[in-house]
Formats: structure tokens, C-alpha cells, sequence
């Protein structure tokens, strides 16, 4: 029997390795809805303050949730959304006033 095409067979621990992965599937899962619940509550706020922290946290909490596979997709694209219009408003406020619009000192 060729031990490649049927590793359970062989008792290799590639084996007994399955349960870890469907464990390590579901958290993995659990940890991605968990990143596309906080780029949406990252990003909402964003949009009134610090525009330029939270905007893109929200985007790469978004875009990693999605890589791995959440469940919670619409949420996350809610992320991606409004961390890319936390970024558009920064953007905005800093054409309209001809510059940043905050001071050090």
C-alpha cells in the first residue's frame, strides 16, 4: 500500500494529527471572527478620532480575518471599509486646511 496516498493507514503522525487540526481550525476560525468583530470596532470610532491609528489597524484586522477565513466576512468588509474612510477623512481634513491640522508644542 502506498503510505503516501494513505498516511492513516500507516499509522504515520500525520495520522493522528487530524483531530489537532480540526482544533486548531475551529480557533483559528474563532480568532478570525474575533479580528473582524475588532476591525469593525476599530473602525468605527476611527472616524471621529485618531483617524490615522485606527484606520489602518482596522484594515489589517480586516484583511487578516479574511485570510484566514471568518465567518464574520460582512463584518469584516465593514472594517475594511471604514478603516479605508478613516483614512479618506484624514486625507480630506489635511487638504482642506492646506496641512495637519495638529501641532507639537
Amino acid at each position: 500500500m502506498n503510505t503516501a496516498a494513505h498516511p492513516a493507514a500507516a499509522g504515520t503522525p500525520a495520522a493522528t494529527s487530524r483531530p489537532a487540526r480540526s482544533k486548531r481550525s475551529a480557533r483559528s476560525t474563532r480568532d478570525a471572527d474575533g479580528m473582524a468583530v475588532a476591525s469593525f470596532l476599530l473602525g468605527l470610532p476611527g472616524l471621529l478620532v485618531l483617524n490615522l491609528v485606527l484606520g489602518p489597524v482596522a484594515i489589517v484586522l480586516s484583511l487578516v480575518a479574511l485570510s484566514r477565513g471568518t465567518q464574520r466576512r460582512g463584518r469584516a468588509l465593514l472594517g475594511f471599509a471604514l478603516g479605508v474612510a478613516d483614512l479618506l477623512i484624514v486625507l480630506a481634513l489635511t487638504i482642506a486646511n492646506h496641512g495637519v491640522i495638529w501641532q507639537f508644542g
